[in-house]
């Protein structure tokens, strides 16, 4: 798959959340700060599922990871 096709909306709909802007928004919002210390897919508020995605993802460098650091910078 194309990574240019991989964007925050397609991520949350990957994770099975709400993927239209104000939700998105709201979610970053209620899990914001992420403390530094803490890996993105280690915060307590993602399923298991969730975890082990964003965990494959970032250590493969898998198409997904540049969204997935986007959501990562936007959570600190």
């Amino acid at each position: 798959m194309d990574a240019n096709l991989h964007t925050i909306s397609n991520l949350f709909a990957q994770l099975g959340l709400p993927a239209d802007p104000a939700a998105i928004e709201e979610f970053i919002d209620c899990h914001r700060p992420l403390a530094n210390e803490i890996a993105l897919y280690r915060a307590p508020f993602w399923t298991d599922a969730q975890r082990s995605f964003l965990k494959e993802e970032i250590i493969e460098d898998a198409d997904w990871a540049g969204v997935i650091d986007e959501l990562n910078s936007r959570l600190r």
